[in-house]
């Protein structure tokens, strides 16, 4: 049986699943990295700027505040 989702489609899904997963935590700026992260993979750059701006509001003293300046800051 073949499988009617493009293989991309699948590999973005396997690949949002697992960071849902593996970002279980009580801080969510590492989920909120993460998922800026898939969003540039995808190439929704104005997501990414959007989520890493959220980071840095939110959660200005952790360490993925400062990795999504970076990330900013390379994005501009």
């Amino acid at each position: 049986m073949k499988s009617t989702l493009p293989k991309s489609l699948i590999l973005s899904l396997v690949i949002l699943s697992a960071l849902t997963f593996f970002s279980c935590t009580s801080d969510n700026s590492r989920e909120l990295y993460e998922t800026a992260q898939f969003e540039e993979l995808q190439k929704n750059y104005s997501h990414a700027r959007q989520l890493y701006d959220e980071i840095i509001k939110q959660h200005p003293e952790s360490e993925f505040a400062e990795k999504a300046r970076k990330r900013l800051s390379e994005l501009k």
